[in-house]
């Protein structure tokens, strides 16, 4: 923590931060595309021995193997070509063999990451507390890019992140840590509910188990006195968000709208503003 201290006196904290967030997003930009990958080939091996059948042939894949290829046709990613952001508008977004073009929504994840990072420097200054909300926005900007690529929030980031609320409210962190594990209690608890209420009346499965995990993750870290905010703005949100791309023709009524991203707006909603917000309209903070 002296180290943080030093570089928040000497006025480095906040730069240095922004830089750490365009390599995290770099590296989430990865974790974004193979995650569901390796969740879908983990599926598929159990599927076979379930079946006792050998386990299908793939390449082997993990988040750091192999190195990064232009999915068009096959190009090594080398070090020049994967700077964050600078690459990109190097390349003026495309591939430099084959010139095919590279999604903006890559150096976009790297800026929003970069963005979120200063701002969590700015707000809570060196020590414990920065390094947690780091870990909690660059794993929500994960999640909400898996979600929306595949419907899908992986345990193997909702869990940790739920932990690690915990963990870091264990002696007072962003809330105690009585309310930390009634936040994650009831974070659950909530949605799971409406979700069994939704399914009896409508016979319909109206969100994932990953919304509950999800929610109670964000309740670890922030308490349980942010909760009815963050449940409440994010389906404002996702109502509003919804209505207008069916105003839009962009997407059909039947057609499932991930929930996660709303969920992770709302967390990061509430962890810059949220006892702000709360002592303003709900009393549950002093002022």
């Amino acid at each position: 923590m002296d180290t943080l201290e030093a570089l928040a006196a000497s006025g480095s904290l906040l730069p240095l931060t922004g830089l750490l967030g365009l390599a995290v997003g770099s590296f989430l930009n990865v974790v974004i595309h193979r995650l569901p990958l390796m969740m879908e080939r983990e599926w598929a091996m159990q599927c076979a021995e379930l079946r006792g059948e050998d386990p299908p042939a793939a390449a082997p894949l993990s988040l750091l193997r192999p190195r990064s290829r232009c999915p068009h046709c096959g190009h090594g990613i080398g070090a020049l070509e994967n700077i964050p952001v600078l690459s990109w508008l190097w390349l003026r977004g495309r591939c430099r063999a084959c010139g095919t073009g590279i999604g903006m929504r890559y150096p976009l994840v790297e800026l929003l990451t970069a963005a979120l990072s200063v701002a969590c420097a700015q707000v809570f200054g060196p020590g414990m507390l920065l390094i947690g909300a780091l870990l909690f926005c660059w794993a929500l900007v994960a999640l909400t890019f898996i979600d929306l690529d595949t419907q899908l929030l992986p345990d193997s980031i909702t869990l940790p992140l739920l932990w690690a609320g915990l963990a870091i409210n264990l002696h007072g962190g962003f809330t105690d840590l009585e309310s930390a594990v009634l936040g994650a209690m009831c974070g659950y608890l909530v949605l799971w509910s409406i979700y069994w209420l939704f399914k009896l009346v409508t016979g319909k499965e109206g969100m994932g188990y990953g919304d509950f995990k999800l929610l109670a993750a964000i309740g670890a870290f922030l308490g349980w006195q942010m909760l009815p905010a963050v449940v409440l703005l994010s389906s404002v949100v996702g109502a509003l968000v919804g209505i207008l791309l069916i105003v839009a023709r962009a997407h059909r009524r039947e057609t499932p709208i991930p929930f996660g991203p709303y969920l992770a707006a709302a967390g990061l909603i509430a962890l810059f503003f949220g006892k702000d917000l709360v002592s303003r309209y709900l009393g549950l903070f002093p002022t």
